[in-house]
């Protein structure tokens, strides 16, 4: 009986770690973090919040992604130029660091091309049953905050450049770091067309 209840402890315990459980972030400094920053702050903002497009803001982003992303640049399991050698001398603790003072700060409002929305909010509520393309609330929520639990990002507000250029990434297969290869499989349906409307889409929703 004791032997049968601890299996059954074991297995509910497998069931219900969430899908980055494997990369869960050490306790995380935000004091620290920020005096890491500075290096970041060139491409991201001393805030987390970019004003180019090429690099995402990371205000306000879930503390599990951000690290998660941290170490898969430093693996090599997202592949970057730029960021290689950012995260090349960083720590597990620097990466947790960095990861919660970004993740306290507050992103900035974005706005949408309205002449995209009518589109971009078809596909991202409902998708494209025609081409198998699924909705993106499903896994990112109504209002594009994500799931940290699941450890799906907040995408509300986010650059509709930089979110237009991962969705072509993912769906060419140049980007390969997301579980179950489930980005690549909704990318890989979208036309270029469905990838810019629903990127401004996105950029509209507010954090």
């Amino acid at each position: 009986m004791k032997k049968t209840l601890i299996m059954a402890l074991a297995a509910l315990t497998v069931s219900t770690s969430p899908l980055w459980a494997a990369d869960a972030p050490l306790q995380g400094d935000p004091a620290a973090g920020k005096a890491k920053s500075a290096t970041c702050a060139a491409c991201h903002g001393m805030d987390g919040n970019s004003n180019n497009p090429e690099w995402p803001s990371l205000a306000g982003q879930h503390e599990g992604y951000l690290y998660k992303q941290l170490k898969n640049f430093k693996s090599e399991k997202r592949v970057n130029a730029s960021m290689a050698p950012m995260v090349a001398p960083l720590s597990e603790q620097d990466m947790a660091d960095l990861a919660a003072y970004f993740a306290s700060q507050t992103r900035k409002p974005g706005e949408a091309d309205k002449t995209q929305v009518e589109l971009g909010e078809k596909i991202y509520k409902g998708g494209n049953n025609a081409s198998g393309v699924a909705a993106c609330a499903a896994c990112h929520g109504p209002t594009g905050s994500g799931n940290p639990a699941a450890n799906f990002p907040s995408l509300a507000s986010l650059d509709p450049g930089y979110l237009e250029t991962q969705l072509k990434a993912f769906s060419k297969g140049e980007r390969h770091n997301d579980a179950g290869q489930m980005m690549r499989n909704v990318a890989s349906k979208m036309t270029e067309a469905e990838m810019k409307a629903v990127s401004e889409y996105i950029s509209g929703l507010q954090p």
